[in-house]
């Protein structure tokens, strides 16, 4: 499986947008067709305005509106919240979580839309296979381990839940082992049990 890192890796290409001009009516009907809980504004040059949620439209419902706000360029929250592409997953939930968003449009450099990243995309990066984990695991302890003399660790990966055990030449490097452990994609804990090694 692919290494899961950036908004890249698991955004979805088909955008579902409005124009400004977009009345309420049809906001509504696009939201309930594709199951969508808010809808990027897209300007004449294909730059995101803003974005239209459902608590925008539940204004009306709750007749609390008086704005008298019938079209998508009215209805807007503006500036919208958007990432690029290159930004990292837990970067791109951190964003979320803060802005207590479900979906992020993905721009590019001159602000046009090209893709959004939902809740479930940066979840993919769950799915990976705890041989893939282990893998990259070892690789990386590996290479954190060589100017450190004897160490042996063992890492074993289940359910997203990575165990290491064995032992380290110094008891600190143990907390280093587990703060990279929990930086590889698709990592949902860590647990170590890691002795300092006696010297012969």
């Amino acid at each position: 499986m692919k290494h899961l890192r950036t908004v890249e890796d698991v955004m979805t290409h088909a955008v579902i947008s409005v124009d400004s001009r977009a009345p309420f009516k049809d906001i509504v009907e696009t939201m309930r067709q594709w199951r969508i809980s808010a809808v990027p504004v897209i300007s004449g040059e294909g730059r995101i305005a803003g974005v239209v949620s459902e608590a925008d439209l539940l204004l009306k419902a709750q007749g609390t509106d008086e704005s008298r706000a019938v079209s998508a360029g009215q209805l807007m929250t503006v500036p919208a919240v958007t990432v690029r592409r290159e930004v990292t997953i837990p970067e791109a939930a951190r964003l979320m979580a803060l802005g207590h968003l479900k979906r992020l449009p993905v721009v590019d450099d001159d602000g046009r839309l090209i893709a959004v990243v939902s809740r479930g995309d940066l979840l993919k990066i769950y799915l990976r296979p705890d041989a893939d984990i282990a893998e990259e695991l070892r690789a990386l302890i590996m290479a954190e381990l060589l100017p450190t003399g004897s160490a042996m660790v063992h890492v074993h990966v289940a359910d997203g839940i990575v165990h290491l055990t064995g032992s380290v030449p110094d008891a600190s490097l143990s907390n280093i082992l587990v703060r990279l452990a929990r930086t590889v994609p698709g990592v949902v804990d860590v647990t170590a049990q890691l002795d300092e090694a006696i010297p012969a």
